[in-house]
């Protein structure tokens, strides 16, 4: 790949840049976020600590997600004991798009913050799950795999071991600009082809392959994998030019919100009258969708027992 007839073609935010290590035959995603991983992390107030996993997760879902073949909806979802109890992210792959929120423990943060506690204690002890829904006419898949080791990366990593049993590498960074404050995110991620993809017959040597890409994405920086300047391309020459590297068309990767109206009733008709929550003065009932931030005000009239589609 020469980064210079390329130069100009691809943008530097919010997508993902498919390709391959030849002729190892490794399978990968670059991926990079600005504009819509700031939006997601800002419309709420998190701290500092909260939105940086946060972010992750939104990176490592749109990650995971453009490398899966699959039409629906990826989420992944941590549950735990820690003070960051709970986070979650999905992608659409109808829309491209990708959400997410976190629920936390303010007093917990802020006591084990202040010590100084590492990323693995303030998520705590819990478990990782990955869920595909391609819609109601398919059976929905989860795995769960315990959430080990310091990182999210490490958890993910131990889904793919165990539940697909896929060798994985994936690098990943998000940072918050000290000149603007905006959140920015990256990540590049690789898998070995399946045997019958591949066509080699030495297992010896394509441990050897696979171990030493895994140490060229060890020498990513974070800056090199969030910095808009440092273009899509430019970042997987300088990793892969001496092993050779195919790219393959972009994809956006967007910010979006599958909440509405329509959704909001459907939910309220699911619930039992005295589970809708307190009207407001005017009689309303409020709703505030967890992802977006966006409240909804429903006339309690719109609401029937009808079953409708959420």
């Amino acid at each position: 790949m020469d980064p210079s007839r390329l130069a100009g073609t691809v943008p530097a935010d919010d997508l993902v840049r498919p390709f391959q290590v030849e002729p190892h035959q490794l399978r990968g995603r670059l991926v990079r976020m600005g504009p819509a991983l700031d939006a997601i992390l800002t419309r709420h107030d998190y701290p500092l600590a909260v939105a940086t996993q946060l972010g992750e997760l939104v990176v490592l879902t749109a990650t995971v997600a453009t490398m899966l073949k699959f039409d629906g909806i990826l989420t992944l979802q941590t549950r735990t004991n820690g003070p960051i109890r709970l986070l979650v992210a999905d992608y659409d792959a109808s829309t491209r798009s990708v959400r997410g929120y976190a629920q936390y423990d303010a007093e917990r943060l802020a006591q084990l913050a202040s010590a100084g506690a590492s990323m693995g204690r303030l998520l705590g002890t819990g478990h990782l799950a990955f869920t595909i829904d391609q819609g109601p006419d398919t059976e929905r898949y989860q795995g769960i795999v315990e959430l080990v080791g310091t990182s999210l990366v490490d958890a993910v990593h131990h889904y793919f071991r165990q539940s697909e049993q896929i060798e994985t590498g994936i690098r990943v960074a998000v940072v918050r600009q000290a000149a603007d404050e905006r959140w920015r995110g990256g990540a590049v991620m690789v898998q070995r082809l399946p045997d019958e993809e591949r066509g080699y017959q030495d297992q010896e040597a394509r441990d050897d392959q696979f171990r030493h890409v895994m140490t060229l994405i060890g020498t990513c920086r974070n800056e090199e994998l969030t910095d808009a300047g440092m273009a899509p391309d430019k970042l997987l020459f300088r990793l892969f030019h001496e092993e050779g590297v195919r790219v393959f068309p972009p994809a956006p990767i967007r910010d979006g919100c599958r909440c509405s109206e329509e959704r909001v009733v459907a939910l309220l008709a699911s619930l039992p009258a005295d589970d809708r929550g307190e009207p407001s003065e005017d009689g309303r009932i409020e709703v505030r969708c967890e992802f977006c931030a966006r409240l909804y005000r429903i006339d309690p009239a719109t609401i029937t027992d009808e079953p409708t589609a959420f």
